[in-house]
């Protein structure tokens, strides 16, 4: 964190949770097969991400705006988020949109390659969802085998993607050692 960081408050997005804001924070999450995508409005001082943890609702039904669910989907909570800041009268091509994780961790975890892993299909709804609302993606740091942890500056835009080393653990014998 720079300096300025470390004065403002820390929040900590949770899988399937969106944050909207015209106040300075750093918000920090950690992705793996999740998606998360930033918004920044410059001219408005608005913020915003969301955390989708699927690519759809599999209800069938379109998430609306008062779905209790909708954050847990990629598609639903960018559709949110998109009408929020067109409630105060932004325009998608003022935003600085970035598209962060969307890992393979599972079938690198099992040492099994598949084209449509949850990572691969968060981004891709990601994607056309904005490309459908006419909006410009202008960073991306997505896919891979690494999770990743991310910290969003709401007061700049900016944000840092830092991708997670896998961790080897040991089973244990029970007395602290390995078996």
């Amino acid at each position: 964190m720079t300096v300025d960081e470390a004065e403002l408050p820390t929040v900590y997005l949770l899988s399937g949770e969106i944050h909207f804001t015209d106040r300075p924070a750093v918000v920090t999450t950690v992705l793996g097969s999740c998606v998360s995508v930033t918004l920044f409005n410059r001219r408005r001082g608005l913020s915003a991400i969301c955390h989708g943890m699927l690519p759809h609702c599999r209800s069938g039904q379109t998430c609306g705006r008062t779905c209790a669910e909708a954050a847990k989907y990629v598609d639903c909570s960018l559709l949110a988020i998109i009408s929020r800041f067109q409630q105060y009268g932004v325009v998608l091509s003022e935003l600085e949109i970035g598209v962060y994780g969307g890992a393979d961790m599972f079938g690198s975890l099992a040492g099994i390659k598949t084209s449509a892993s949850v990572g691969k299909q968060n981004i891709e709804m990601a994607l056309r969802i904005l490309e459908r609302e006419g909006a410009l993606v202008h960073t991306m740091d997505v896919g891979g085998t690494e999770g990743r942890k991310m910290h969003f500056n709401t007061g700049t835009g900016e944000v840092r993607s830092v991708r997670l080393q896998p961790r080897v653990v040991l089973a244990s014998n029970g007395n602290g050692g390995p078996k």
